[in-house]
């Protein structure tokens, strides 16, 4: 499907070469979706983790063993809506020391929305921040977004109803970007925005995920000296802090009914199943979920999807996260690091300077049982450090050991948090490269976690009055 000989140099560019290589097609001239109707790929069985069936996984069994309907290489980067993007981008490169890389606002000639990007100096991890400029200068000049898809209108509803900041696009790299649109639309996808052509072999459509989020593709040939998006100025942030974040490890998107949006999202991306969650395995003292984690074949773009279990003792926290985001949307990021100590001793050193708070640690008995599941990949003086940072350890199936932490909501509403990964093991024959999802997802690890968020959102509740 691909013309292999369209396979370029590695990019060279800082955030390019941190992406995987592919076989680029130009885009093909932007036939109407009827004309340009074609066969679907053969479905094939990949190796897959599986727990067992529920309801929302019999919703795709015909897709639990399929590959990808278009090459899917890794996540681009996630798009913020916001209110104001200097602001929002300050907070998450001071919090998370994550420089600022591009821009594009007045100064660059775009009176439609004014965009930040922050790119990692370890990896391909990449925010977008996007605020629309007043209504009387940003109406009249839509052709001038660099953001194509960008509506000021859509981006103000959008702010008023989910808060603040909340994440409008996951943008994931693909080999063709018109490909993977006619593709997912042909298998059942709502289309939100037609292939656009961007200049210098750049290509992006993107597709309705789940309410008002997108599922964004991005193309462009390896080698590009475009670093980001075209159009997009780049900003040297000499001496910017970095706090060794990576990468997106996985993204969690919380509904209120899991089967049709698991039925439609497989559907139309042809991921398989990864791993699955049950309210019998998952649930606390007071609340329970459900939910399944999607891959595409080379599991480097996880997307969980999850649903609240209803009538339960109180309101679970996706309840909560759909109650006060106003619907359907992404709950957490996970972001993927090398040293998870490091990490987090610099995020929580700018914590109380308008940074980013991690959730409470679990109690003291809980890092007895950690110790046992570490084993030897961590020190004694790094499993003290994990139980002073609050970090959970995990092992997995695959004998990998799993480190992460939450924060505590990003903003006012208790919706989007936070979480920072490490996976230690799986790692080749001749120790050059790590499994993927190593260490998988932490059965024993989420229930706590869930409860950790639960007991912070106690917190929140308003005073009985005596």
């Amino acid at each position: 499907m691909m013309n292999a000989q369209a396979h370029l140099a590695l990019a060279s560019s800082p955030f390019h070469a941190h992406l995987p290589n592919s076989n680029i097609r130009s885009l093909r001239p932007q036939l109407p979706v009827a004309v340009r109707r074609r066969p679907l790929p053969t479905i094939q069985a990949v190796t897959t983790m599986h727990s067992a069936p529920t309801a929302a996984a019999a919703a795709i069994a015909g897709l639990e063993k399929a590959t990808d309907r278009f090459h899917v290489m890794d996540y681009h980067h996630v798009e913020f809506w916001c209110a104001d993007a200097a602001s929002a981008a300050g907070r998450f490169s001071f919090g998370l020391g994550v420089p600022l890389a591009a821009q594009s606002d007045l100064s660059t000639g775009n009176t439609a929305h004014a965009s930040r990007l922050l790119r990692s100096r370890s990896g391909s991890l990449a925010f977008l921040f996007t605020a629309p400029y007043a209504p009387h200068v940003s109406g009249e000049n839509a052709a001038t977004a660099t953001v194509r898809s960008f509506s000021a209108d859509a981006a103000r509803r959008f702010t008023g109803t989910h808060g603040g900041l909340a994440v409008r696009a996951l943008a994931v790299r693909v080999a063709d970007a018109a490909e993977a649109y006619v593709a997912s639309v042909d298998a059942g996808a709502r289309p939100a925005f037609a292939p656009a052509d961007l200049g210098h072999g750049f290509a992006f459509a993107e597709v309705e995920l789940s309410g008002d989020t997108v599922l964004r593709f991005v193309s462009y040939p390896d080698g590009t000296d475009v670093s980001f998006l075209p159009g997009f100025q780049d900003v040297v942030s000499s001496g910017a802090p970095d706090f060794g974040l990576k990468r997106f490890d996985h993204i969690d998107i919380n509904v209120p009914e899991l089967a049709p949006v698991l039925a439609n999202v497989a559907g139309f991306t042809g991921f398989h199943q990864f791993w699955e969650f049950t309210e019998a395995q998952f649930r606390t003292a007071e609340s329970g979920m459900n939910g399944l984690v999607l891959a595409n074949n080379s599991e480097t773009v996880l997307l969980t999807l999850a649903e609240p279990v209803y009538g339960t003792k109180r309101r679970g926290h996706v309840e909560t996260f759909l109650d006060h985001h106003g619907g359907p949307g992404v709950q957490h990021m996970a972001i993927g690091t090398d040293d998870i100590l490091r990490t987090l001793r610099e995020i929580r050193a700018r914590s109380a300077m308008g940074g980013f708070e991690l959730l409470p640690p679990p109690p003291a008995s809980y890092y007895d049982g950690a110790r046992q599941r570490a084993g030897d990949a961590l020190s004694e003086a790094e499993m003290k450090e994990c139980q002073e940072l609050g970090v959970r350890v995990d092992r997995g199936d695959d004998d990998g050991v799993v480190l992460q932490i939450f924060t505590k909501p990003t903003g006012d509403r208790p919706t989007l948090l936070l979480e920072f990964v490490q996976r230690i093991g799986c790692m080749n024959k001749d120790k050059s490269e790590q499994g993927a999802v190593c260490g998988g997802f932490s059965k024993r690890n989420v229930p706590d976690l869930i409860k950790s968020i639960e007991d912070y959102g106690k917190t929140l509740d308003a005073p009985v009055a005596a």
